[in-house]
C-alpha cells in the first residue's frame, strides 16, 4: 500500500473517509495515526501559504490605496468586489482600507468613485468608515455632492450612524498615523503637559474616602471603550457619586483617597501628578488610544476610533442610555476634565499609561478612566 505521505490530497481524503466510515478495527489505529500526522503537516503548510497570500494581497491593496491617483482608487474598488474569501489580515479589513484611502487619495476622486449613488456595488462598510475618516480630516461634505447626500442614504442601524456627520470643534486636532506602502509611523504622547498642573501637596493624606464605586458593567464597558478598541493592555473605570458638590480644586486631593484599583498601594509621597485639561486634549487622547492602538495593536482606525472615543466620553459624562451625540457633546463641554499619572503598581509606566477624571457640571459625580498598554 502506498505510504500516506506520498498520496495526493484528493487521494488522501478518500483514504481518510474510507478508514473512518465505521469504528476503528483492531490494528488500524496506527495507520490512522499516520494519516493524522500527514494531515497535520499539510494543514500547517497550507495555513502558512494562506498567510503568505494574505500578506501579499494586503500589500497590493495598501499600495493602491496610498498611491494617489483616480485609477488606483478604481482598481482597488474592483479588487474589493472580487474578494471572495474571509481574511484575518488587519490591513485587509475595510476600516483599514478606508483609512488608507482617506490618507492617500483626493477627496473628489473618493466622492465620485465610492459615494456616487450609481456605484451601488461599493461595500456599505467601506463608505461608512471612509465618510468619518474624511470628516475627521476636515473635509466639508457640502463641497462634494455625493458626500452631502450619503448621510441620507446610509443605513440607520449601522453603529457609525450614531456619530455626528460634522466634525465638532473639540475633534479638530485629531492625530493620524503617517503611512507608506512599505510601513509607517504612528505614536502618541500620554504624558501630562506642564500647563494646568494641580499636583496636591506632599505628603498627601492617608485618610481613605468612604465613597464607593457605583459603575455598572454597562457603564464600565462604555467608559473603557477607547481602550478596548485600541487593543491596549488593560483599562479600568470607576464612578463615584459625591456626598456634596466638589470644586475642581478639590479633585486632586480627593482622587488618591478613593477606592481606585489603579491607585492601590500609592503611598503619601509616591508620585501622583494631575492637571486640569481642556476637552479637546481629552478627546484627542481618547481618539489616539482607540484609533492608533498601542505598541502591539493597529487600533480601530479613524471611523471606529471616533465612535469609541465618543462612547468613552458618554460613559465618563454619565450620559443616559439612548443619548445622542449632541447630548454627549453638551455634557462633555460643561464637565471639568483632569489628566493624571501615578507610580502605583497598576500603572506599569513602561510604554503608555494615563488616567482621566471627569467632574460633572453639577460637581456631584466623578468618573475615572485608567489605561495602560502593559498587561
Amino acid at each position: 500500500m502506498e505510504h500516506a505521505s506520498d498520496l495526493a490530497d484528493d487521494d488522501l481524503a478518500k483514504v481518510v473517509w474510507a478508514k473512518t466510515e465505521r469504528p476503528v478495527a483492531r490494528g488500524e489505529a496506527g495507520h490512522l495515526r499516520e494519516l493524522g500526522s500527514v494531515l497535520t503537516d499539510r494543514h500547517a503548510t497550507a495555513v502558512e501559504r494562506a498567510r503568505s497570500y494574505e500578506r501579499s494581497l494586503a500589500h497590493v491593496m495598501r499600495a493602491l490605496a496610498l498611491s494617489p491617483g483616480r485609477d488606483n482608487v478604481a482598481q482597488l474598488l474592483e479588487l474589493l468586489n472580487e474578494q471572495r474569501t474571509f481574511t484575518t489580515s488587519p490591513d485587509l479589513r475595510l476600516p483599514a482600507i478606508a483609512s488608507f484611502l482617506a490618507e492617500g487619495q483626493r477627496v473628489a476622486d473618493l466622492a465620485e468613485l465610492v459615494f456616487d449613488g450609481r456605484a451601488l456595488d461599493r461595500p456599505a462598510e467601506l463608505r461608512a468608515c471612509l465618510f468619518h475618516e474624511l470628516v475627521l480630516r476636515g473635509v466639508d461634505i457640502d463641497d462634494f455632492l455625493p458626500l452631502r447626500f450619503w448621510p441620507l442614504r446610509r443605513a440607520g442601524y449601522h453603529p457609525l450612524s450614531w456619530l455626528p456627520v460634522d466634525r465638532r470643534a473639540f475633534e479638530a486636532d485629531a492625530d493620524f498615523p503617517s503611512r507608506s506602502t512599505h510601513g509607517g509611523a504612528s505614536g502618541m504622547d500620554t504624558g501630562i503637559p506642564g500647563e494646568g498642573r494641580m499636583d496636591p501637596p506632599v505628603p498627601r493624606t492617608t485618610v481613605r474616602s468612604a465613597l464607593r464605586d457605583t459603575a455598572t458593567s454597562e457603564r464600565y464597558e462604555q467608559v473603557t471603550a477607547a481602550v478596548t478598541a485600541g487593543g491596549w493592555g488593560a483599562g479600568g473605570a470607576w464612578v463615584f457619586h459625591l456626598d456634596a458638590s466638589a470644586a475642581p480644586e478639590d479633585v486632586p486631593a480627593l482622587l488618591p483617597t478613593l477606592p481606585l484599583g489603579c491607585l492601590d498601594g500609592l503611598g503619601p509621597t509616591d508620585r501622583f501628578e494631575i492637571a486640569l485639561r481642556p476637552l479637546d486634549a481629552v478627546w484627542r487622547l481618547l481618539f489616539a488610544t482607540a484609533s492608533m492602538g498601542g505598541m502591539y495593536s493597529d487600533g480601530a482606525h479613524g471611523a471606529y476610533g471616533r465612535l469609541a472615543a465618543w462612547q468613552s466620553l458618554a460613559g465618563l459624562t454619565g450620559a443616559p442610555r439612548g443619548a445622542d451625540a449632541d447630548e454627549v457633546a453638551q455634557r462633555a463641554l460643561h464637565s471639568t476634565w483632569f489628566h493624571f499619572e501615578a507610580d502605583a503598581e497598576w500603572f506599569h509606566n513602561e510604554i503608555y499609561d494615563y488616567g482621566l477624571a471627569c467632574l460633572s457640571p453639577d460637581r456631584r459625580r466623578l468618573a475615572v478612566l485608567a489605561a495602560t498598554d502593559t498587561d
